[in-house]
């Protein structure tokens, strides 16, 4: 709680009434007091804010971090994808064999740096037709949890005739 206290430099008589003045040349000097338990009731409620700006700041910097270990992994996904996507497009127009196809979907995966298996790969042409659908995950490790992100990319192509 606050409370005012008022010292006058001369001494002069109460004026009552609304709006009675304080003679000229009478000057008052004014001195902000603290009470003992606000003082000690602000103490206690001035470490809130750092403790709240302390958690903001620790959560943005877990943005940050996971952020920073997940999107080069997003990136090569979509990298990815538009190579399987030319891959599909190219294949039925070069009428390639579905073997043929596999082994380039394995050698994107690889300059993509993905662990990608044979088995992961599945390849369909049917008459001109090029269907790729591959299912493959990669764990990213937060260092208090393995997050693991499944991707299921797929490509296809009809044929032009």
């Amino acid at each position: 709680m606050l409370t005012f206290l008022y010292m006058e430099v001369s001494p002069s008589p109460k004026l009552s009434g609304i709006g009675a003045s304080q003679p000229e040349g009478r000057r008052k000097f004014c001195r902000l007091a603290h009470s003992r338990g606000t003082a000690a009731r602000r103490n206690g409620e001035s470490g809130a804010g750092n403790l709240k700006a302390i958690v903001w700041t620790a959560i943005l910097v877990a943005f940050i971090y996971v952020t920073a270990m997940v999107l080069p992994i997003l990136i090569n996904e979509y990298e990815f994808q538009d190579g399987l996507r030319e891959i599909a497009r190219f294949a039925s127009v070069n009428r390639k064999s579905s073997d043929l196809i596999q082994k380039e979907v394995l050698a994107e995966a690889q300059k993509e740096d993905l662990q990608i298996d044979a088995n992961d790969v599945k390849v369909v042409t049917n008459g001109g037709n090029v269907h790729i659908n591959v299912d493959y995950s990669v764990t990213v490790d937060l260092k208090v949890y393995q997050w693991t992100l499944n991707f299921h990319p797929d490509a296809s192509n009809s044929a032009i005739i």
